[in-house]
């Protein structure tokens, strides 16, 4: 009971900030959680991609210090892994 009362606060927060839950509730849950299940498996997609992303050194321990630079490092990591 004492998890389920913050992840309630914590719902209600995101919404309304217009954020919508894509990750659904415990099956032994009272009440259901309605959630959009194409983005619930669409979810996947992003943590490949993080995962692979954090495979380059470069990327993953953020050897530049400048936004930009750090930015492009992630453009060009993107493209080659997308390409490969």
């Amino acid at each position: 009971m004492s998890q389920t009362v913050p992840n309630r606060r914590r719902a209600r927060q995101l919404q309304v900030k217009g954020i919508r839950v894509c990750i659904p509730g415990r099956k032994q849950r009272k009440t259901t959680v309605n959630y959009d299940k194409r983005r619930y498996k669409r979810k996947n997609r992003i943590e490949i991609m993080f995962g692979r992303l954090k495979d380059w050194r470069r990327v993953a321990t953020r050897y530049d210090r400048c936004p930009r630079v750090f930015l492009s490092a992630i453009a060009l990591a993107a493209t080659v892994i997308n390409w490969l």
